[in-house]
């Protein structure tokens, strides 16, 4: 009961205080697997399997684990289990349901209204057929068919306050904001109870503080608070990844492409599964991009237009599949092209990744859905997004982009994803699975044989005596231990030996504590100027979320009036962090030099709209930067603004008499 109602926390000591007394309990070991299935965990299977080996013949078990394979999408293994269910309760409802829904998956629509059929004349009010098909289809990202299942469960049932829930929340998915609402107070008025449908409620009493404009293609959405400094940036990303992606997937989206941004993490992540505490940065429903705006995180955690690259690739993918893309290879494939977007987009390899390849904890091809679903450990979920964006540089490295597209739409027209993969490929999972090992390892040859030792095993560096070069073995942390030892005892030419013979073991890696970022710092102590900015260069390449580094690397550029090239790493620093005043100020500085006043005119907007103290001066310079840039119209509007602050301002009042001027001069 306390599960049904969500409170997991008691329910779990509650089925733990019946195993403490009987750990072979398999109702209670059923329980607890549903607990943890709650939380995510993939002990769930585990947990289930045990239930059922101490009783084969528990239903609910069966019922259970193949609920569990089916968002795994193993569909085979989903109807093995249900047919051991129906073998020992052939009039057990739910399973013949789950029974439709992998036909349903399996784009077998004959076989599932058969089962339809059949479980009506059982049972012709059984409105629960139909939620938990509309459940399990918006689990595997087919919205519309989950909308319209739990549409029919609520005409089957008016009182299936599951039923108008999940048709409420289908419906904000796709986009149809007012109707969603509407569905979801009626789910809220039959049951009060459901944190989901509360949270999602309350979520939607928020949604006046956001401005939505529709622009070309897209609908924006963003917090009135946020919505003057990023609205024109994200349409402007928007813009260029839509075209870049119709003219590489050679599709173009139905309809409009709703885009919402969320200053506050908890609110992102109602909207996406109707919890606080999802720890995804954004969400694809289709139609429906949503995500954390850059406000909803530490400065540095995230680039929110490799986000938005990334959601937007899924727009397509979806939109070219009928929403029918497995989960790792829709992810694999917009991480990969988030790589191909710009420098350091991306994930990227670090220590932890290659050394759980080595110890043997990356899947396989044939296993990665697992790696997002149930991860087995707590990086495995962002291992499996590198990893599986690899998988897809292979694809297309070996066999062309063709390829991608082809597989893409296989997956529209098949019921058997697995297949439509190797068949293109021409490759069984074995082969593949070998074949990827070897690009991995080959790709990666230098790096993991940098990091094949433990590091437990790794010699203790002797503060007390330098030690010679030779002394330390190849080996990424050997180098980066005695680098860390001597720059505590400043004894830079050592550290800057060792970090650079990291930096050869090791040059994909590019985090705070890299060799990239250390020489970087010991070269700016030294003056070494050109140095420090190779080094940071390499660095921002690798990593877009570096953000004090593309402020460094600005700085340094500007050293020597690369103002060009300044106005290059700002931009990508914007992808980061927006919210810093002098980094628009100097964007501003070194695009004027440039005489790009554009430019200017958009860095000088977002000084406006992060409420300057001196606003009268805000409004002047981008009066000015509009004039420069031939909008005399928008720069008069601006200088009155000035004005208006500010009467007396001389260079404001000087500047409106020449556009003044202008006009008469034209006239």
């Amino acid at each position: 009961m306390l599960l049904e109602k969500y409170n997991n926390e008691e329910a779990l000591q509650a089925f733990r205080q019946v195993l403490d007394k009987n750990d072979a309990h398999p109702r209670a070991l059923l329980g607890l697997a549903r607990s943890q299935h709650f939380d995510y965990s993939s002990e769930a299977v585990t947990t289930a399997l045990r239930a059922l080996s101490i009783n084969p013949n528990l239903v609910p078990a069966r019922i259970f684990l193949a609920r569990l394979f089916i968002e795994l999408e193993q569909y085979a293994d989903a109807r093995h289990e249900v047919d051991l269910a129906l073998e020992i309760n052939p009039q057990s409802l739910e399973a013949m349901t789950l029974l439709a829904a992998t036909h349903l998956l399996q784009r077998d629509r004959a076989a599932f209204e058969q089962i339809e059929r059949r479980v009506l004349q059982t049972n012709p009010k059984y409105a629960h057929f139909y939620t938990l098909v509309a459940d399990i289809a918006a689990q595997n990202r087919l919205y519309r068919e989950a909308a319209d299942f739990a549409a029919t469960a609520v005409e089957l049932d008016p009182q299936s306050w599951r039923g108008h829930g999940l048709l409420g929340m289908n419906l904000l998915r796709l986009g149809q904001m007012q109707a969603g609402r509407e569905s979801l107070e009626r789910s809220f008025e039959g049951d009060p109870y459901n944190v989901w449908i509360k949270n999602t409620l309350q979520l939607a009493d928020t949604f006046g503080d956001y401005v939505e404009i529709e622009q070309g293609r897209f609908i924006v959405v963003i917090h009135g608070d946020e919505d003057a400094l990023l609205r024109q940036y994200v349409h402007d990303l928007a813009i260029e990844a839509y075209a870049y992606f119709r003219q590489r997937y050679r599709h173009e989206p139905e309809g409009l492409i709703r885009i919402e941004f969320y200053p506050d993490h908890a609110d992102f992540s109602v909207r996406t599964v109707g919890l606080a505490g999802v720890g995804l940065l954004g969400v694809c429903f289709g139609p429906v991009v949503a995500m954390d705006s850059p406000a909803a995180r530490e400065r540095g955690a995230f680039n929110w237009g490799s986000t938005l690259w990334h959601e937007l690739a899924h727009v397509f993918h979806m939109s070219m599949t009928d929403n029918r893309v497995p989960r790792w290879f829709t992810e694999g494939l917009s991480v990969y092209e988030e790589r191909l977007a710009r420098s350091g987009w991306g994930a990227d390899p670090d220590p932890e990744f290659l050394r759980a390849h080595l110890q043997g904890r990356l899947l396989p091809v044939s296993s990665l859905n697992n790696g997002f679903v149930r991860p087995s450990y707590p990086e495995q979920v962002v291992h499996s997004y590198y990893q599986a964006s690899l998988v897809l540089e292979f694809i297309e490295s070996r066999w062309g982009f063709d390829v991608v597209r082809d597989i893409l739409d296989g997956y529209r027209h098949s019921f058997d994803a697995d297949a439509v993969l190797l068949e293109h490929l021409e490759l069984d999972y074995e082969r593949l699975n070998a074949d990827f090992d070897a690009y991995f390892r080959d790709r990666f040859a230098s790096a993991l044989a940098a990091l094949g030792d433990l590091e437990e095993a790794l010699p203790t560096p002797d503060p007390e005596q330098p030690p010679l070069a030779t002394e330390v073995p190849a080996n990424y942390f050997a180098q980066m231990r005695f680098a860390n030892l001597m720059l505590e005892q400043d004894n830079f030419e050592l550290a800057e030996l060792f970090l650079l013979n990291a930096q050869q073991l090791f040059p994909q890696y590019a985090g705070d504590d890299s060799s990239y970022w250390l020489l970087a710092e010991l070269y700016a102590k030294q003056q070494k100027w050109d140095q420090a900015e190779r080094q940071l260069e390499q660095l921002v390449s690798i990593n877009a979320e570096h953000y004090t580094a593309h402020r460094r690397l600005a700085e340094l550029r500007a050293r020597r009036n690369d103002h060009a090239g300044a106005v290059k790493v700002l931009r990508a620093a914007n992808y980061i962090y927006p919210y810093d005043p002098e980094m628009h100020r100097q964007h501003a500085q070194h695009a004027a030099n440039l005489d790009d006043w554009p430019s200017v005119v958009r860095a000088r907007r977002a000084l406006v709209a992060l409420d300057p103290v001196d606003r009268a001066q805000a409004f002047y310079q981008l009066a000015y930067a509009y004039q420069r840039a031939g909008d005399r119209s928008s720069a008069r509007e601006q200088i009155l603004y000035a004005l208006e602050i500010a009467p007396n301002y001389t260079l404001a009042q000087e500047l409106l008499l020449s556009l003044h001027a202008a006009q008469e001069s034209r006239e």
